[in-house]
């Protein structure tokens, strides 16, 4: 019998290319999601229900979604068929992990180009929740802007994946 493989550990508290800050902030937003929703459960049972618990969490998902990719993209972390690329010739394995991160990027350039689109329509529009007043355009800057970093590290691991 195999030991356990532990590879996939944690490795965000021990990579260098992660900013804790980055960790923290999803950690921080993650931990108020949990939080808020603890409360809108025990308040329902003693009917006295969170005002707008449902709109902070979708509020404080939004940081914790963006730091989970960029931290999980850093890492290297993405999911990955080794099934199939391990079996693959080497210079063939480089060439397909290329084109798979050539594709990520472009997924990630066309969501940041669709959330342009979306913050630019909705800028003057003061977007907001609608029992709390959330602001929206923060959220919408916060995706447009990891979406784009996104898009460069894998366009950027695409030129470098030969070498």
């Amino acid at each position: 019998m195999d030991p356990v493989d532990d590879s996939n550990a944690d490795t965000t508290s021990g990579d260098p290319g992660v900013p804790r800050s980055l960790f923290y902030l999803g950690s921080f937003a993650l931990l108020t999601v949990m939080i808020v929703e603890t409360v809108a459960v025990i308040g329902r049972h003693l009917r006295q229900p969170l005002v707008g618990a449902l709109e902070i969490v979708q509020a404080a998902i939004v940081p914790t979604a963006c730091a989970a990719m960029a931290i999980t993209t850093i890492c290297q972390g993405h999911a990955l068929v080794h099934l199939l690329v391990d079996r693959l010739p080497l210079h063939v394995r480089r060439r397909m992990l290329r084109i798979g991160c050539l594709m990520s990027g472009i997924f990630f350039a066309a969501l940041c180009a669709g959330e342009i689109w979306l913050t630019h329509d909705f800028w003057n529009s003061f977007e907001e929740t609608d029992v709390l007043r959330i602001p929206l355009r923060p959220l919408r800057i916060l995706v447009t802007v990891s979406a784009g970093v996104l898009a460069v590290i894998f366009f950027h691991r695409a030129s470098q994946a030969d070498k």
